[in-house]
Formats: C-alpha cells, structure tokens, sequence
C-alpha cells in the first residue's frame, strides 16, 4: 500500500466500450504507476460533461483523490458529452446497464485491483443508489450525496402528491443541455452524426414527468426503496439542510441492512468540501477513509463513530442567502435515535400553539390567496443569491398561524416533523401546505422547514381519491428533515396554507378549509443535547485540490427576484441562472450559459399561474461553434396541463435543426 502522494497522470478522453458496441467517454486521473501497482477505483457517472461542464468541480477533487492512491473515473451517459447514443430520459434501465457494465471494464484494466467504488451528488447519486441494487460484483461500496431513495416522492418532479414547481424548469435545463454536441476534439469526425442522433431523439421529457401523475411504475423504476434489499454494500449518505434531498439520508440509515453511515450540514445541493451555507468540511479526507476502509480493507476507525452526524442549526435573521451558518455538530450513533422524542403541540382556536391542550377548541376556515409562496425560495437550493426563503412575514399574512409563546429556555430538534389535522374542504380536489418557523423577539419570521400535501392522496400516492367536501378527514402533513435550535425569547410559528405557488402548481380550483382544532397537532422531534456530541472530533477545514484554471469573460446573471404587477395583479417570481461567457483553458473551449425562469400568478384564480424557462447555451473554440435557444412554458386549465416548447440550434450561425411541441396532459387529481 502507497505511504506517500502519488504522482499522477490525467487521461482527458477514453472510450469505454459497451456490450451492445455503444463507445461512453470517460476521464481518468489515476497515479502514474498504477499499471504497475494497480489500485481501486472511483466512478462518477454523469450527464454533466466530463471535459467542460463539470471540469472546474472536477479539477478540485479528482486529483486529490487519484494523488491518495485510487483511480478515478468521470464517465459521461450514454448519449451525453462525448459518449455516442441517446438519453431519452433519466435513470432508463440502460443508463442502469451501462454504469453496471462500466464497473466490468474498470475492475478488469491492468490499473485497477479489482475492487470500484461508485461516488455522486443529486444524478450521481441516484444512479450510485440504483445501480448498486443491480449488484455488479467488482462495486464495493458507494457514497451518494443529495440524493433518493423514492423518485416520485422525494425528488424534483413531485413532493406530498402535489407537483412541484421545479419539474418543468428543470426538464428545460436538460431540454436545453440534450442540445450540446460531443467535442470534435476527444470524438473527431463522428461529432456531426453523433450530434444529429441527439438532437432528433431527445424528446421532450417533460410530457413524460407530466403524464406520470401518480406513483406508479414509471417512478418506481429506479426506486430503490421498492426492495432495499438489493442493496447490500456499504452506503455513506451525505446531503445538506438547504438541499431538496436531506430526507434520503435518514430512510437509508432506517430501512439498509448493511453497513451505513449519514451526514448532513447546513449545505445547499453541493458537496461538502465546497459546501455553502458554511461552514465547509474536509469532506475529501472522510471520503478517503471511507473508501481506504471499504476498497483497501484498511481499518480507519470510520465504523466505530456514530453512525450519523448532524449540524445543528443556530436561528438566524431571514435571508435570501447565507455564506455561513452558526450552529454545532451533533451525533447519534443510531437512526431512528433514542434520544428524539416525538411531543405534540396542539392547535388552538385562538392561534396558539403548545404542549397543553387548550380551554377554546374550535373549526377555523381559511382560504389563501395565491401569491401565499412567493417567499419559499427553492425546493432545491443551490446557494445562489436569492434562492433560501426570505422573510416569511408576508406569507404568514395569507396563512392561518398558530404561535407559541415566547420560549423561557432554548429548544432543540432534530427529524421531520408532522401536522397532523383533522381538516374538510369544499373542493374534490385541495392541497394544503405547511411551514414551521423561527419568531425573533423583533417579529422577523425564519422558514425552518415545510411540508405540502396533496389531500387526494391521502390514501396512497399509487391511487388519489377525489375528496367529498365537509367531509372532516385526517390528514397528516410530512414536513422536511431538520436539526433546529430555536433560542429563548423566540416563538415557534407553523403556518397553514391552501395553496403555495411557485413551490407546488396550485389545485384548479379556489379551495376554501376548514380546520378543526380539535385533534389537530404539530408532532415535533424534540432532541435533548447529548454528551456524545462532544466527544467525536470536529471536521477539519475544508480542503480541495488546485482550482481550474478558466476565464470569464462575460459575467452571468444570477438572481432571484419578487415583484408584483399593480396594474395587472400579477405576482412574480424571477430566476436568472447562468455561467454566462467561461473559457476553460484547459481544453481551450468556450461554454455560453444562460437561462431564465418566471412563475406568474394572481391572487384569486389558480389557473392563472403560468411557469416559462428560456435557455441559450453555446460551446465555441476556434472557428468551430455552436449555440442553440430553448423555451419551455407551462400552463393549465381545469382539467388538463399545456406544454409548448421549442428548439431553435445553430452550427458556425447555420440554423440547423429546429423544433416546436405543443401538447396537452389530462389533470389527475392535482
């Protein structure tokens, strides 16, 4: 076994051949003697881009990891960057296939020792997951960081049975990278057919997501949670408070037989050695003895720590955005954990919220007007500015809120929370919407988690019924994992909303409710602090390989902006997302990357909202060049969805290929 950094070699372009003849591109940094000396190897296997778009994120961890003695493998789906075929979708059973015959080809080069670890965040991740369930013999263990175990209920497309706001923008995003050519450079001459074949094949995915409204066997494909079972390596599950994907990790260290370990930090969707909201770990150092322990068969202690690491969040003042979050970590050496306590805090008729049962209990109806959202941020954050909910003050002015008195000593929880209420509606179809925040004695209102729920679906999400209105029902309301210490002097709020756009598509119908007070209660994960928290080693700072080295030489527009439209009554919410003009020196092309997104709506009629993503992604180098414009807009009616779309591409200013959708999808039951 290597005592020292190894010297390392970098390998931009490498063809992987599949059974079925399909060349993927892959790129390799592994140490210089490893033909020699063979050693384990890393996979990450992505659609993002080995050469271009993932290479500034690459360039800070891949060497670090290959100079520790692994070889590390950054392959691109079939279909993408500089691998021949198509991707008509994600997660297809041939994606599946070929990261499982991938792992074949690794173990058996003269550099690897036999033994591959899979390792990814959000896409990554999954695939990680799913194909470790396909058990290819040579993967030993995985590390999936932001990611799921349920793709219909826990992913981008869907969230409590209601649609989420983020599906259709994020089915433009790939709308518009599934124009990208491979690079002429790695693939020569068969770029232009290998373009072609992308270009006429792709497809619009988002009539698919929007066909596929409930539960059914389009989401439970790749569902590892259908059979954890056949799942049997070791797993290190890893996400972030800010991230759309921290529940995962606790249904991992709930329901995986084999070794496992959990960690979650005030992180967006990033990995941790470059995590924001800080504070940032030396996550590459645990990576390292997570594979040493599992790859080489060294004992690095790793196991004999608590089983998941918590960050424990501080209240802070509402913002858009956070550089860092105070807070501490903490540790249990189980999940579910003995030392969380479910307590409930009950409703009252009069807006309070406690672990007595109140005198005066009462129905309480409530109908939200539509703009009841516009503060919520992201599903998924990404800690760009603007995209963590802002101050929730507004929307708990169109929510029914229940308030507990100022706290005398400090409270602490860790979990998801759940709202339990006995609740009617007029409408056959409503959905209703939870958020749990943090009161500063100045009146500043914090969103510390959520839920949404679709009502029809609270039977199953595989079969919605549609509600009888007056009729009371219980419902209950999961809300999103968190640890959370609210402080003394600071009140606990939990909003209730019937609508709550941009973050789900609203109901079709203006839905009044009616909550009965009675019965009805926020269960709260309440955690006492523990010794155990102060015993395990904090992280050390973080730390990365060198930077990339690129230029920007036109600056991107981010943001996230809020208006409303006094003339037309229309509330807005903006999206600008966008590398803008980069050049990568390293393989000296030029990436263009811009998009805009804006979700739209009245106070009144739900079918006003109107959601439209408009992207121009270009890559140049030399005279060769390419550029293409996407449009993605949403809407709806009573009864039916409506996605119109289309691509315009061009090749050295040539318009080559152009395309227009226009389709219509029946509403079931949201």
């Amino acid at each position: 076994m290597r005592n020292a950094l190894s010297e390392i070699e970098e390998i931009h372009h490498v063809e992987i051949p599949m059974p079925d003849g399909c060349r993927l591109g892959a790129r390799i940094w592994r140490p210089r003697d490893a033909t020699q000396d063979p050693v384990s190897a890393i996979l990450e296997y992505l659609p993002y881009r080995k050469n271009d778009f993932t290479a500034a994120r690459d360039a800070t961890m891949q060497p670090y990891l290959a100079a520790h003695g692994y070889a590390v493998v950054r392959l691109d789906l079939r279909g993408t960057g500089d691998s021949e075929g198509l991707m008509a979708d994600e997660y297809l059973p041939q994606e599946l296939q070929d990261g499982y015959d991938a792992i074949a080809w690794i173990a058996a080069q003269d550099w690897c020792d036999g033994n591959v670890g899979m390792i990814g965040i959000s896409w990554g991740g999954f695939n990680g997951l799913q194909i470790a369930a396909l058990q290819p013999p040579a993967l030993k263990a995985v590390v999936t960081l932001c990611s799921t175990d349920d793709r219909y209920a826990d992913d981008i497309h869907y969230m409590g049975g209601c649609i989420l706001g983020e599906q259709m923008p994020w089915a433009a995003v790939m709308f518009a990278r599934n124009t990208l050519p491979p690079d002429p450079d790695n693939v020569g001459d068969r770029w232009l057919d290998m373009w072609t074949e992308r270009l006429q094949g792709s497809g619009l995915w988002a009539k698919s997501w929007f066909q596929h409204q409930t539960r059914d066997d389009f989401w439970k494909h790749g569902s590892i949670c259908e059979d954890w079972s056949k799942v049997k390596v070791p797993v290190y599950a890893v996400s972030g408070w800010a991230d759309g994907y921290c529940r995962t990790v606790f249904r991992i260290l709930e329901n995986l037989q084999g070794p496992k370990k959990g960690l979650v930090g005030p992180w967006a969707h990033r990995y941790p050695h470059i995590g924001e909201p800080g504070p940032a770990i030396h996550f590459l150092k645990e990576e390292l003895r997570w594979w040493d322990q599992w790859l080489k068969g060294a004992d690095t202690g790793i196991m004999d720590e608590p089983q998941l690491r918590l960050f424990m969040q501080d209240c802070v003042p509402p913002a858009g955005h956070y550089a860092e979050r105070p807070g501490r970590w903490v540790t249990e050496p189980s999940w579910p954990s003995e030392n969380v306590a479910r307590t409930a805090f009950y409703l009252g008729s009069d807006g309070s919220l406690g672990r007595e049962t109140p005198p005066a209990r009462d129905v309480l109806s409530h109908r939200s007007p539509f703009w009841v959202g516009m503060g919520s941020g992201r599903w998924c954050g990404y800690s760009q500015p603007g995209d963590a909910p802002v101050d929730q003050r507004r929307d708990d002015a169109g929510s029914l809120c229940f308030d507990t008195e100022p706290l005398s000593a400090p409270l602490e929880f860790a979990g998801d929370a759940n709202v339990h209420l006995k609740v009617s509606v007029d409408r056959p179809v409503a959905q209703l919407a939870a958020r749990l925040c943090s009161v500063d004695p100045e009146g500043r209102s914090t969103r510390v988690s959520f839920g949404v729920f679709n009502l029809t679906h609270r039977g199953s999400h595989e079969a919605p019924e549609e509600l009888e209105p007056g009729k009371i029902y219980d419902i209950v309301i999961p809300m999103k994992h968190v640890a959370q210490k609210i402080g003394a002097g600071y009140c606990l709020r939990l909003g209730l909303s019937t609508s709550y756009f941009p973050m789900i598509w609203p109901a079709p119908d203006v839905v009044t409710a009616r909550i009965h007070t009675e019965g009805s209660f926020l269960e709260l994960p309440l955690r006492a602090p523990s010794p155990e928290d102060e015993r395990l080693a904090p992280f050390e700072p973080a730390v990365s390989a060198q930077p990339l080295e690129k230029e920007t030489l036109a600056q991107g527009d981010n943001w996230i902006r809020i208006t409303e439209d006094a003339a037309t009554g229309e509330h807005v919410f903006d999206v600008a997302d966008g590398e803008g003009v980069v050049r990568v020196a390293g393989n000296d092309i030029t990436i263009t990357e811009q998009g805009y997104e804006r979700h739209v709506i009245t106070a009144d009629d739900p079918l006003s909202a109107r959601a439209t993503a408009d992207w121009t992604i270009g890559l140049s180098r030399g005279d060769w060049s390419m550029r293409s414009q996407t449009h993605t807009e949403l809407t709806s009616e009573r009864d039916s969805f409506r996605i119109r779309a289309w691509m315009r591409v061009w090749h050295n200013d040539e318009l080559i290929a152009e395309q227009d959708w226009d389709e219509r999808i029946g509403r079931t039951l949201v």
